[in-house]
C-alpha cells in the first residue's frame, strides 16, 4: 500500500510518500480501505515533535508513529477473529490519534473502539472532516463549558476545522453564538448559523459591551484578562489546544489562579477520541444539525502541501486527504 512516512522531526518537507506492507489486523481490529483523511493541529505536532514535552508520547529523538494522519473514513475490508459487529463493506469513520495514527495511508488496522458507521448523509471526504475537530468542538461545549439553551457563547476563531464545527454545535444546544473571525469568513460564519459575526480585523471583542457565559478559544489570540474581562460572573473560558502556543501556556498557568480565586473559569482542553462522541456527531450530522466545512482536498501524494496550506491558518474549515480508487 502507499503511505506517507515521517522518518524525523521536522517540517513538511521530511515527509515522504512511499509503498510499504498492509497492516497486519490483530484479533479486536478491522482493515479499512481509507477513502479520505483530514489535517489536525495534532498532526503538526506528531510532525514537528513541539511543543517538546510531546515528545514523551510521539517518540524523544524522532516520530514514534512512522505513518501520521488521525482522522478517516473508508470501507472495512477485512474484520479480525473477534469483531462481530462490522461486517466487510461497511463505511466508517475515526480517529487513530490515541491508537498509533497511520491514516494518511491506503489501509489502516483500526481497533473496533476507535470507529463506528459514517453518517448515512455524508460521502467520505465529509466524513473525514468531522472525528478530531467535531469532536474537540463537542467536548469542549458540552463537556468543559456545560452550555445551557438560552446562554450567550463567544467562539473565537470560529471558521477553521474546530471553530465551524463549534458555531453549530453550540447551536444545536440552544445558545446564542457570537462568531469571531477575520473579513473574508464573516459569510460563512453567519451561513453556519451564528446569531452574530464579529470581524476582528475591524472591531474588538470587547467592543459590544456584550458579557458571555461562554467564550471558546479556539486559537486563544486574546490575552486572559481579555477574556476576563467579558465573561458573566460565573462564566467560563475554554481554551482549545492549538493556535497560539504562547496563549494556551497562558491560559495553562494563570487559569487556575484566577479560576480559584474568583467565580469566573479558565480552562485549557485538549480532546479525548471517544467512541460514543463519534456516535453522538454521526446523530447530529445525519439530522442536518451539523455538517462539515471543507476548504480544500489534496491526494495523498500532497500531504505535504496540505500541512504547509493548514500551517498557514487560513482555511476555511478543514483540509481533506483524499485517496479515491475504482468504485469510488
Amino acid at each position: 500500500m502507499k503511505a506517507i512516512i515521517s522518518g524525523k522531526y521536522g517540517g513538511p518537507e521530511t515527509l515522504e510518500l512511499r509503498v510499504v506492507a498492509r497492516p497486519k489486523l490483530k484479533p479486536d481490529e478491522v482493515l479499512v480501505r481509507i477513502h479520505a483523511s483530514s489535517v489536525n493541529y495534532g498532526n503538526i505536532v506528531l510532525l514537528r515533535g513541539k511543543p517538546f514535552l510531546a515528545r514523551i508520547a510521539y517518540g524523544l529523538k524522532k516520530p514514534k508513529f512512522p505513518i501520521p494522519g488521525s482522522d478517516f473514513a473508508g470501507a472495512v475490508q477485512e474484520v479480525g477473529e473477534n469483531v462481530t459487529e462490522f461486517q466487510i463493506g461497511d463505511e466508517v469513520y475515526g480517529d487513530l490519534s490515541s491508537s498509533g495514527w497511520g491514516a494518511f495511508a491506503e489501509y489502516a488496522a483500526v481497533p473496533v473502539n476507535a470507529i463506528t458507521h459514517k453518517p448515512s448523509n455524508l460521502s467520505f471526504a465529509e466524513a473525514a472532516a468531522v472525528p478530531m475537530a467535531g469532536i474537540t468542538a463537542l467536548q469542549a461545549i458540552r463537556n468543559q463549558a456545560k452550555i445551557e439553551a438560552g446562554q450567550k457563547v463567544l467562539i473565537q476563531g470560529a471558521s477553521g476545522g474546530v471553530g465551524t464545527f463549534a458555531i453549530q454545535i453550540a447551536k444545536s444546544f440552544g445558545a446564542e453564538v457570537t462568531a469571531v473571525v477575520s473579513s473574508r469568513n464573516v459569510a460563512i460564519a453567519s451561513e453556519l448559523g451564528a446569531d452574530h459575526v464579529i470581524d476582528y480585523k475591524k472591531e474588538k471583542v470587547t467592543s459590544r459591551d456584550q458579557l458571555y457565559d461562554c467564550i471558546i478559544g479556539v486559537n486563544g489570540s486574546e490575552s486572559i484578562s481579555t477574556y476576563k474581562q467579558i465573561l458573566t460572573p460565573n462564566g467560563i473560558f475554554v481554551h482549545i489546544g492549538g493556535g497560539s502556543t504562547s496563549k494556551m501556556i497562558e491560559t495553562m498557568f494563570f487559569g487556575p489562579l484566577l479560576s480559584i480565586t474568583g467565580k469566573k473559569k479558565f480552562h485549557t482542553f485538549m480532546h479525548q477520541p471517544k467512541r460514543e462522541d463519534l456516535v453522538w456527531m454521526r446523530e447530529l450530522l445525519e439530522a442536518g444539525k451539523v455538517k462539515p466545512v471543507i476548504d480544500k482536498s489534496y491526494a495523498l501524494s500532497e500531504v505535504p502541501d496540505a500541512i504547509k496550506y493548514f500551517e498557514e491558518g487560513h482555511s476555511q474549515g478543514k483540509v481533506i486527504i483524499s485517496m479515491p480508487y475504482e468504485g469510488d
